[in-house]
């Protein structure tokens, strides 16, 4: 029935995009793509006369028709999927009001994801992020290979006469601008790399009178101009490359980078991607327990590494999922890492007792480390463990729920539902 459903949904998309003609935005890769969305929103909203985004993460084969349509997840809801058809089947027939720029967000877990959506999606400007050599969802890839080339795939869908925007950082991905067949579509690049068409520069971690990491800082580099940029609520050098992939498509769409700039002071950083919260005791929380990858693990771990910190530095990492045959060795990389730092590790999860091994093997006292096989069961151990000055890093792939750890942390956990990820009525609810 999912698969009927998922059906009707794409057929009314195609008949609303080919009714309405929006300027589509698509935004794919391994690392940042909800974050590189949401900054891309931020940067556009002020020079757009009616601009809409993939709510959340919502980027599947389902999740991308239900933000064209501009309804909900229904979840488990037979009624609520017939109201998400109907008001399709409204845009089709009553023409109204609809956006007139789409900013969306595209995933791929099997292959074929990306490039049965880009054959009728065709956007006007493709976003590709860091695309990693060991990426999540690999397992269900031949090799990390298939992976890059069923992201690439959504540059070569681009229309004559839009854009492509790359990951400047990586040379396989900016080796996709000579993948590019069609004439008439200008490629703009972002990155740290000196050749950027958009680059950023010295990035620094700023804090409070409590020597508490609050935002963060750095310089956009533009036409030889540089603008400088503030981000609060989060930390860490991740958030840079969303940022100027953001100015790179307000170039590409001949924007005033002036205002798109201003606009960024704006910026609502999604939840669970290395937000700063307040927790309990006097510490600090690090959340990025939306999703995890090893590339991603690896920077919030030198993030941490790096921040002043008058207390302990707590790791707590939970597994790496759908890695295949790569898992192991990535979970050891993991171990060796935090070794080199951290002050306690708490792993959650099977494949994280490798972590764990890693780290003792690395040089982390065993005494410092601590396993644990669901997130739940962290809690009662944590809490005690945590003081003033002290900063937590929680980080996990989805399906191990460390958000929960996060709760139980909090200051004030009365705001969960407006702090953290997966605080809705279904998810709360699943086991």
């Amino acid at each position: 029935m999912k698969k009927i459903i998922t059906a009707i949904l794409i057929w009314e998309s195609r008949l609303i995009l080919a009714r309405y003609k929006p300027f589509i935005i698509a935004v794919t890769g391994s690392v940042g793509k909800t974050s590189t969305k949401d900054a891309i929103y931020t940067a556009l909203k002020n020079q757009s006369k009616y601009l809409r985004k993939s709510e959340k993460s919502m980027n599947s084969e389902i999740g991308l028709p239900l933000t064209i349509i501009g309804a909900p997840n229904a979840w488990h809801s037979w009624s609520g999927w017939i109201k998400n058809i109907l008001k399709g089947f409204d845009l089709i027939i009553f023409k109204t009001s609809y956006p007139d720029c789409l900013v969306l967000e595209l995933g791929a877990d099997h292959p074929g994801d990306i490039r049965n959506v880009a054959k009728w999606l065709k956007p006007n400007i493709a976003v590709i992020t860091k695309v990693s050599k060991t990426p999540v969802h690999v397992e269900f890839f031949s090799s990390p290979e298939q992976v890059f080339e069923e992201k690439a795939s959504l540059a070569m869908s681009v229309r004559t006469g839009g854009a492509v925007v790359l990951y400047a950082d990586d040379e396989k991905v900016m080796s996709i601008a000579k993948m590019i067949k069609k004439n008439n579509v200008k490629v703009f690049s972002f990155g740290l790399n000196e050749n950027a068409d958009i680059r950023g520069l010295g990035s620094k971690i700023d804090y409070d009178e409590n020597k508490q990491p609050t935002s963060f800082s750095f310089e956009i580099v533009s036409d030889g101009k540089n603008h400088p940029v503030t981000i609060k609520k989060v930390i860490g050098d991740t958030y840079i490359y969303p940022i100027l992939s953001s100015i790179a498509v307000a170039k590409a769409k001949n924007l005033n980078l002036d205002i798109s700039i201003k606009a960024l002071s704006e910026y609502d950083p999604p939840k669970g991607r290395m937000n700063v919260l307040e927790g309990i005791n006097g510490s600090t929380i690090i959340d990025d327990t939306y999703n995890s990858s090893p590339d991603a693990v690896i920077s919030a771990l030198n993030t941490l590494k790096n921040l002043q910190c008058s207390g302990k530095k707590i790791v707590v990492l939970g597994d790496m999922m759908e890695l295949g045959k790569h898992s192991t060795d990535e979970h050891k990389n993991v171990g060796r890492e935090v070794a080199g730092f951290a002050n306690l590790l708490v792993t959650v999860g099977s494949r994280s007792y490798t972590t764990a091994s890693e780290a003792i093997l690395a040089g982390l006292p065993k005494e410092n480390i601590i396993s644990f096989d669901r997130s739940l069961e962290v809690v009662e151990y944590l809490i005690p463990k945590v003081g003033s000055g002290d900063i937590v890093l929680v980080k996990g792939s989805q399906s191990i729920r460390m958000e929960r750890i996060v709760v139980s942390l909090l200051k004030e956990p009365q705001k969960a539902d407006r702090l953290l990820v997966r605080q809705e009525k279904e998810w709360l609810e699943k086991k």
